[in-house]
């Protein structure tokens, strides 16, 4: 073997210059002199060729232009963990220390105090290293755990590690080198491509207090990740994010603690896949984003029951999917903790033109839904959305065999199943009347017009007044019209209003900027003027 090619080369990740692949062959290639190595190139645009010169095929590659050959000394097989820190952190032997003036030394970017021993240079070195809690070591090249113990004599206080896009070729060093940080509570180890165990393995204790992992773009599988999982213990967060996981298992025993698992970019067969990790126990966050799903569904209970899915689970993303039906997003009204979900850029979000109204279906149909695509939903627009709800899908109620009298009352289960929140609403706010449903009228002034009863409740000898108002007139020239009407100065009125649907209910109409209609005012409702 060439004196440039470490025993091990094979299938190990190298780099040259800014582009990273694994080796797949060493020796000779035809006749010409010397060693080579063929490398499988991350990025295909950096090979020549299929791993085959002159007809010949030494290695094999995914991508038909994604290998070629490079001489040993352009590839760089990595360093060790702990050479990789020091040259990070400014502590290796070459250019950690250098002699001030007088009694001093410096060190790194620090000044400390020289005692005239040979090994104060050493001890500060220790000193500084157990110093470091949380380690970044990104791009630097680590292929390797280094001496065993090492680590764990001078870095004895990390908590944090950051090992992303290195060269990193197995699991095993990772296990080598988390094995020598005690504490070790946040691992990233993205981007390294790796071999991970394909049979159960002996359990290490090397993650045993970890609890955040990063796994992105690894190649990581589903299978191998239950595999590891049993060394992970007390694990909250899994991040797995642009993998080969296509098809997922029931994790028995496993992921029990999980709190946040991440499986963005991952092109999953099947929405039902879900089901099978649907019984984590304290799974809060999962993070479905562009993973192909195109529907979801919770079989085990009917609508306006809570499913035993996905118990805990208080926020979900699945925005950039292919979910195209409105029936999915009935279904999440079953998930008894879901409060916040993104579910930007999917097809059923093109059936509504109007952005406006489609938040309003969306925050209809869930209801404990508190953060739409990260904006916070206040009552008021939940009340606003729900009673809109109940208006527009109104006529077809009743047409489907809905009625005001519950002995009457039975609409179709074609009405239920694409409405089920319906009769919640209908329970809420009353059930709606013919004579406020219907057919929608072409948009005269006359048809925006509101009828409403005017009323100053600390005023006794005023009489209610009645008046007609545009529903898009804005409170603030409410306000102005009430200052003329009664002779009161506009900006230090208070109104709102109690609808004649909802007795005892009354809303403020505090934002000046907010048309009529936005609290969802109607013809009949009674406007309450206090100064």
């Amino acid at each position: 073997m060439d004196a440039g090619v470490p025993p091990d080369a094979l299938g190990r990740r190298v780099s040259c210059g800014t582009d990273y692949g694994t080796v797949r062959y060493v020796g000779s290639v035809s006749s010409i002199a010397g060693i080579w190595l063929g490398v499988e190139w991350d990025d295909p645009q950096r090979g020549k060729h299929d791993g085959s010169y002159e007809g010949t095929q030494y290695f094999k590659c995914r991508h038909p232009k994604g290998g070629s050959f490079i001489r040993p000394n352009k590839a760089n097989f990595g360093v060790d963990f702990l050479t990789a820190v020091k040259d990070r952190y400014g502590l290796n032997d070459t250019q950690d220390v250098q002699y001030g003036t007088g009694d001093t030394v410096v060190f790194g970017t620090k000044t400390v105090e020289f005692v005239g021993m040979d090994s104060v240079a050493e001890q500060q070195r220790q000193v500084q290293l157990n110093k470091l809690v949380d380690i970044s070591v990104r791009e630097c090249a680590v292929s390797h755990a280094g001496q065993e113990e090492e680590v764990s004599r001078t870095c004895a206080n990390m908590r944090h590690i950051n090992l992303s896009k290195n060269l990193i070729s197995s699991w095993e060093t990772v296990i080598a080198i988390a094995s020598q940080v005690h504490n070790l509570e946040t691992l990233n180890v993205s981007e390294n491509k790796m071999r991970f165990p394909s049979t159960s393995t002996f359990t290490s204790h090397a993650f045993s207090n970890l609890k955040i992992l990063a796994l992105n773009q690894t190649e990581i599988t589903w299978t191998e990740v239950l595999l590891c999982a049993q060394g992970w213990p007390v694990l909250e967060e899994l991040y797995l994010s642009s993998n080969n996981i296509t098809v997922l298992e029931r994790p028995d025993n496993v992921l029990q603690t999980l709190k946040l698992l991440d499986l963005s970019d991952n092109q999953l067969l099947d929405g039902n896949q879900l089901h099978l990790i649907a019984q984590l126990p304290r799974l809060e966050q999962l993070i479905l984003r562009n993973t192909g799903i195109s529907s979801i569904h919770f079989p085990d209970v009917g609508f306006g029951c809570k499913t035993k899915m996905f118990p805990s689970l208080k926020r979900l993303a699945i925005n950039d999917n292919k979910i195209s039906q409105w029936s999915s997003i009935n279904e999440l009204d079953k998930l008894p903790s879901l409060r916040a979900l993104q579910c930007n850029n999917n097809p059923f979000m093109d059936t509504e033109k109007n952005p406006e109204t489609l938040i309003q279906l969306i925050i209809a149909k869930i209801s404990q839904l508190e953060v739409l695509n990260n904006c916070e939903i206040l009552p008021a627009e939940r009340r606003g959305a729900e009673l809109d709800y109940r208006k527009i899908f109104g006529k077809a109620w009743l047409e489907a065999g809905g009625h005001w009298n519950p002995e009457k009352n039975k609409p179709s289960e074609e009405f239920l199943a694409a409405h089920p929140r319906y009769p919640a609403l209908c329970l809420k706010y009353g059930a709606p009347e013919e004579g406020e449903l219907k057919g929608r009228q072409p948009l005269t002034l006359k048809n925006q017009l509101l009828t409403l009863t005017i009323k100053c409740p600390e005023n006794p000898e005023q009489k209610p007044v009645e008046k007609k108002l545009p529903e898009s007139m804005t409170i603030q020239k409410v306000k102005g019209l009430l200052y003329r009407l009664f002779k009161i100065p506009g900006s230090e009125l208070k109104l709102s209003y109690e609808s004649s649907k909802l007795e005892g209910k009354e809303v403020e109409l505090d934002n000046d900027l907010k048309p009529l209609q936005f609290y969802s005012i109607e013809s009949g409702d009674c406007v309450l003027v206090r100064w």
